[in-house]
């Protein structure tokens, strides 16, 4: 069987977008235990990470709806990817507060919500900046939080690279 081939129609089961759901499902988990249980303050740049994963998981929902679909296949693609990047970008700059301080680069006060979406209003407990952005205050295997977001975020967009590749195979 070609490898390939047999990711495309994985991409076409509502069980691959599902487990995609799940995993950001655990990491937004893991977010909220390190900042309800653990007591770590989340800082500007982590907040804004957290909604980049949420992106990840709305992109999941979107492939999710019709995975047979490839328009909507594509759009969960699309915004997979997009999210994906965002969050990538964002991570690689919060390593680069914690690694690199600066009076000169530092992150905002305070997070910054669109007026139609003031995520911070609405869920205060999730959304909601407390920590300082070049303080590290949790490591694992000596990476720092942001540090293990760069691996999470750069790992969805070599997986995201290998199912878009696989869409332009031949189908079982």
């Amino acid at each position: 069987m070609n490898f390939l081939a047999t990711l495309k129609s994985f991409s076409k089961s509502r069980l691959s977008w599902a487990i995609l759901f799940g995993f950001i499902i655990f990491f937004e988990a893991c977010a909220l235990f390190f900042q309800h249980v653990m007591l770590l303050p989340p800082c500007v740049m982590c907040i804004y990470e957290r909604v980049a994963m949420m992106g990840i998981a709305g992109a999941a929902m979107i492939g999710f709806c019709a995975p047979q679909n490839a328009v909507v296949r594509w759009a969960g693609l699309v915004a997979w990817g997009y999210s994906a990047y965002r969050g990538l970008e964002l991570a690689m700059q919060h390593v680069n507060y914690q690694f690199n301080p600066s009076p000169f680069a530092t992150c905002d006060l305070f997070v910054t919500f669109p007026d139609w979406a003031p995520l911070n209003k609405w869920a205060p407990w999730m959304f909601e900046a407390t920590g300082d952005c070049a303080k590290i205050v949790w490591q694992f295997l000596s990476y720092s939080m942001p540090q293990w977001l760069v691996v999470i975020f750069a790992a969805n967009l070599i997986a995201l690279a290998v199912i878009v590749v696989s869409q332009f195979s031949k189908s079982k």
